[in-house]
């Protein structure tokens, strides 16, 4: 029977879901998308839960509508400031029994460090999202997968990533609230990660940069683990501030004057290129040029991107860069984006995070927006423990389906 699987973007600007069906040999086909403009979200974090709730509710039944289908559960993300990372070691004897004898890894040994690791003390406002390993050692030689390897002593380095309890509650509550039931909440830029990334990226070393509304998200990946992650607290809303100041007009004014003629990187020719600026109070429009607007943009992306990038710096000690930097997010589709990233960067490894093609009418699921989306689904195609298989259901069942976490991906945090 197939399975279906739901991905959930809470952002601040937009909310977006797809809808995704897992056949017997786990081949992906999205069969349901859509998206709504958010409410109730304020820097990614939510300050309204009802209006949040509806928009949530809305966006998954259109989604429904063009699956065909109804489902139970949802897994989201979460990212921005409300997600703090801490690097944690766990050291254990590869002998189950306890001895101090050379023994052949087994999985159980794995486990017992990777609980080792997790046990920090974590304050009452947090909780553990992830435990993230990044590199085994077995008697201080490195491995990828100690397992089956033969050694006394067992070490596991780890990237902790604790999130405020009040924000995983309160998408929780909104889910709950839209009659769906929640089963797990991922790290939005891992998530996106894993929808726009390729294997080799991920092992030689990559930077993904998510740029949302009210956020710029960043990890950094080497050797295919994570190793760090990061919030710059600006984002796609911070442009549209500047433009309403600058231009005298409303945010909503400025947001549109954005979409429809904004650009980072003027091509040649484009400097003079009208503007026109919608009237307010009854005032006649206005004309300004393409330039005037773009010197707006291009100086807060370039000041996002020179913040992301002192980040990395300073948190990695990267003084050159050998592996792609990947860009994802509604701010991904901003044009020359790609070109002031290389700028900022120093670099031509720079590309837009766009998502594989995994069927379905529309295909817009694979533009850099839908990434968070789309890796939610894609890292849950496995998750063969969930009862979010493809069904027509009633709101009492919704409320009813039992929740838990991913089977393989990622280890469970109790």
């Amino acid at each position: 029977m197939a399975r279906t699987i739901v991905g959930l973007d809470i952002g601040t600007c937009w909310i977006r879901a797809v809808i995704a069906e897992v056949n017997a040999n786990d081949e992906i086909e999205i069969i349901g998308i859509s998206k709504r403009p958010s409410q109730g979200v304020r820097n990614g974090i939510i300050v309204n839960i009802d209006a949040t709730k509806n928009v949530i509710k809305e966006t998954i039944e259109a989604a429904e509508i063009s699956a065909g289908t109804t489902v139970v559960e949802v897994y989201t993300s979460i990212g921005g400031s409300q997600v703090t990372s801490l690097p944690s070691t766990g050291v254990v004897g590869a002998d189950p029994k306890g001895g101090n004898r050379e023994v052949e890894i087994k999985m159980e040994a794995k486990n017992r460090a990777l609980d080792c690791a997790q046990a920090v003390s974590i304050p009452l406002n947090e909780i553990l999202l992830h435990i993230l390993p990044q590199e085994y050692l077995v008697d201080g030689r490195e491995y990828a997968n100690p397992i089956g390897i033969k050694g006394v002593r067992l070490e596991v380095k780890t990237l902790l990533l604790k999130v405020s309890t009040s924000a995983y509650a309160n998408i929780n509550e909104c889910i709950m609230r839209a009659e769906y039931q929640l089963r797990r909440i991922t790290l939005k830029t891992l998530a996106a990660a894993y929808a726009t990334l390729r294997e080799d990226e991920r092992d030689l070393g990559s930077i993904l940069i998510d740029l949302g509304g009210g956020s710029t998200d960043v990890i950094v990946l080497n050797k295919d683990a994570p190793v760090f992650t990061t919030s710059i607290p600006a984002g796609g809303n911070r442009v549209t501030n500047d433009i309403s100041e600058v231009m005298g007009v409303p945010f909503s004014v400025a947001e549109e004057l954005k979409i429809k003629y904004g650009t980072c990187w003027l091509n040649e020719g484009e400097e003079n290129e009208e503007v026109i600026i919608p009237g307010v109070g009854g005032l006649p429009p206005e004309l300004t040029n393409k330039a005037a607007l773009s010197e707006i943009i291009t100086a807060r992306v370039e000041e996002i991107l020179v913040s992301a990038k002192k980040e990395v710096v300073r948190r990695s000690g990267l003084t050159e860069l050998r592996g792609t930097i990947v860009l994802t997010g509604g701010g991904a589709l901003m044009p020359g984006i790609e070109t002031l990233a290389q700028e900022v960067w120093k670099t031509t490894a720079v590309r837009i995070g766009c998502c594989a093609d995994f069927g379905g009418t529309d295909d817009s699921y694979r533009n850099a927006d839908f990434a968070t989306a789309v890796g939610l689904v894609l890292a849950n195609k496995n998750d063969d423990s969930s009862a979010a298989v493809s069904r027509k259901v009633s709101k009492k069942q919704k409320k009813d389906s039992m929740s838990s976490w991913f089977k393989n991906l990622l280890k469970k945090i109790n």
